[in-house]
């Protein structure tokens, strides 16, 4: 018969998204005056955006194709979203990072 890990027991319950939640409200009540860059946790009361949706559709029918078919993705990210990204979001902050200081993950 299977045994359960120890480990388990030891665990604290707690959901991810009300930790985050609740992280992010300390933070920003000890510091009132920095701007938080949330990435986490999405609005999804919203529709996507016209430009989201193009890009969506322009992916799935490169995938149709042998000559544009890609598969998974490097393991840290393409380097031109993460480029992009830096150029984008934190560069106008003020904030030099380099690509290898980013990785781009699915959530999982």
């Amino acid at each position: 018969m299977a045994k359960i890990n120890d480990n388990y027991l030891k665990l604290k319950a707690g959901y991810l998204f009300p930790e985050i939640g609740r992280r992010v409200r300390e933070f920003s009540a000890a510091n009132p005056d920095a701007k938080v860059i949330r990435l986490g946790i999405g609005d999804v009361t919203r529709p996507l955006a016209p430009a989201v949706l193009k890009a969506f559709h322009d992916a799935v029918d490169d995938l149709a194709t042998t000559d544009k078919f890609a598969g998974y993705g490097p393991e840290q990210g393409y380097d031109w979203l993460i480029n992009a990204i830096i150029e984008k979001s934190y560069q106008p902050l003020g904030v030099n990072l380099k690509t290898e200081e980013m990785f781009i993950s699915d959530g999982s």
